[in-house]
């Protein structure tokens, strides 16, 4: 009972100190007018009322939010947070027929600043390769095997919605097949970009490919539904964006694109995200670039697919946000490299290839090649997501959750869509080609990853055994798990939008703290020896529980380095192999005798 009451007390702490010293992206966002979305059932009359009531009280003048938005009754008006104050503590009663009064939050594009310096690979064309002419300095299509998946699957069929700042038919799209879409911010039917951002995003879904012209796309027969939601500056509300998903469902969409986005939660956009979802839409989401510890909004809703990015070494860009809310990895440029697509010139309309990098970049390569699977006949969207993650390349280690379920791949998602519909050689060779076939694959994650953990605590047990059977009289159980394992199931624990640290922190055990505060897996000899624990009892052993609890630590950190020295004995400032071995066996030798001898001292002490 103590001991679980103690694990309480350290979850419960933990969170405390994680809400104590974080302010949420839920309430960070910006906003300078105020969505209220009255119920659909209530009647125009009494609406028309309710609003003369704001406006007579509060001085505003609400609006609907486009000409789609009076069979949602979704109205604005300009305001910031003290006049949403003071509407919702004053005029409950007149609240009372409201779905949701809330900040109109502005959203705005994902991406950092261009690198200067490009630090890329291109590659020589192949048989099989398209013709267009700059295919060879996109080192992302070859990053997601792009060339495989096309023998199989290019998209048709399918409509992506590219929800931006609207989408310009350029040179390298004169293929490319459109459908009617809408301009939310300008009110109007016609959505041409005016920025450039959505251009080159629709490109990378679905640029023209095999016309000798310019770059390719992921699915580039399938069609895209240009909706512009971002202002020529880059900017778009939440209740434009939230009308946008909507209208891409009624309209007949299958996959959303959303490149965009900020903080600041809201009622209004998670009920056009759920609206959609129910109606079989797949919705992509750029996880921001603010290199923080978890996706921006609307990467972080539910039903939402939240993308991250990596360079052309597959390494974590270094502005990708990370850890919660991110569901897969994608090629989005950084460390030098960038995503090339063909896009306007905004100055003068001018079509242009240009490289960019972001996790805008990143999403519509897994939204393209979310369209293949809908196109290989995967229809659901949950589904659409389990083939996803489950085909993509495997990141063994990624404690921080840079990956998310790992890295986009196209021709394994494409090839696991068409199970049933290859031939048998076809499947086998794909399996062996992508390690499927080594047993050690299907534990990676699993209990490979649990077994050290297993064993340290199963050591750091076994050990208190021996001692105890010599000495009894001690008891030892916080300490073994401190020393051994930590809480070690809340190591890869996401929540909200709370920081990792904390959770790393109570996942740790000692010789493991220094990977904690550094965020690898590579230990630091100062935690990973028999110093802070030989200290500990030094300092502690006038207060008998501290004196058991160093005594217990000494034996959980014996078996943590013992299990470290088989298994993964890799140390800062000695490398990995033989010398880390020593050091580890030696520590681990240490730590086990000293306890040994403290206990026998203590029982000594306790018999006198």
């Amino acid at each position: 009972m103590r001991r679980l009451l103690l694990l309480c007390c350290l979850f419960v702490t933990g969170i405390g100190f994680a809400l104590y010293n974080f302010q949420g992206l839920a309430t960070k966002g910006q906003f300078d007018s105020i969505a209220v979305d009255f119920r659909e059932d209530l009647p125009k009359g009494e609406i028309e009322s309710q609003l003369k009531q704001l406006q007579s009280k509060f001085g505003v003048a609400p609006e609907l939010n486009s000409k789609f938005s009076e069979s949602d009754h979704l109205y604005t008006f300009k305001g910031n947070k003290a006049l949403l104050d003071q509407i919702k503590s004053q005029d409950p009663e007149l609240l009372k027929d409201v779905e949701s009064i809330e900040p109109n939050y502005i959203y705005g594009l994902t991406d950092p600043t261009p690198s200067k310096d490009v630090n890329e690979p291109e590659y020589i064309h192949t048989a099989s390769a398209p013709n267009d002419p700059m295919y060879n300095k996109q080192w992302h299509l070859h990053n997601i095997n792009a060339e495989q998946a096309w023998e199989t699957n290019k998209g048709s069929g399918i409509t992506v919605a590219v929800i931006d700042t609207g989408v310009t038919k350029t040179t390298d799209m004169d293929k490319t097949e459109f459908v009617p879409g809408y301009d939310f911010v300008n009110n109007k039917t016609n959505a041409d970009d005016d920025n450039g951002h959505g251009t080159h995003v629709a490109g990378s879904v679905a640029q023209s490919t095999n016309n000798s012209i310019g770059v390719a796309g992921v699915a580039y027969q399938a069609k895209i539904m240009p909706l512009k939601v971002l202002s020529a500056a880059g900017g778009g509300t939440v209740s434009d964006i939230a009308e946008s998903i909507k209208f891409a469902a009624d309209k007949g969409a299958n996959v959303i694109n959303m490149s965009l986005g900020g903080g600041g939660e809201s009622a209004l956009m998670k009920e056009a995200i759920d609206y959609a979802h129910n109606k079989g839409v797949v919705i992509v989401a750029a996880a921001g670039n603010e290199n923080q510890s978890s996706a921006s909004y609307p990467a972080r809703y539910n039903h939402i697919i939240g993308v991250a990015a990596f360079d052309a070494k597959g390494e974590k860009a270094e502005f990708s946000n990370f850890g919660a809310g991110v569901d897969i990895a994608a090629p989005g440029g950084g460390h030098g490299s960038r995503v090339w697509q063909e896009t306007i010139d905004p100055d003068g309309g001018a079509p242009q290839v240009i490289g960019l990098q972001g996790t805008s970049m990143a999403a519509p390569h897994v939204a393209g090649v979310a369209a293949m699977i809908m196109s290989a006949g995967v229809k659901d969207p949950n589904a659409v997501q389990q083939v996803l993650q489950e085909s993509v390349r495997k990141i063994a280690e990624d404690p921080l959750n840079h990956y998310g379920a790992g890295q986009l791949d196209a021709s394994a998602a494409v090839l696991m869509a068409a199970r049933g519909q290859i031939s048998f050689n076809d499947f086998f060779r794909w399996l062996h080609e992508n390690g499927y076939l080594n047993l050690r694959f299907w534990f990676d994650g699993g209990a490979v990853a649990l077994l050290p953990k297993i064993l340290m605590v199963l050591g750091s047990y076994m050990f208190a055994f021996l001692v105890r059977y010599l000495f009894p009289s001690v008891s030892l159980a916080t300490g073994l798990i401190t020393g051994s394992s930590g809480l070690f199931f809340m190591r890869g624990f996401y929540m909200f939008d709370l920081p990792q640290a904390p959770f790393r922190m109570m996942g740790s055990s000692l010789a493991e703290m220094g990977n904690a505060i550094a965020g690898n897996n590579i230990l630091n000899p100062l935690f990973a020896s028999a110093l802070i624990p030989a200290l500990l009892l030094a300092l502690l052993w006038g207060h008998e529980t501290g004196k058991r609890f160093a005594i217990g630590l000494l034996l959980g950190t014996s078996a943590c380095l013992a299990v470290n020295m088989v298994y993964a004995p890799h140390v800062w400032m000695l490398g990995d192999g033989l010398l880390p071995q020593v050091f580890l066996g030696v520590n681990a030798a240490l730590c086990f005798v000293l306890a040994k001898f403290a206990a026998k001292a203590a029982t000594a002490e306790a018999q006198a």
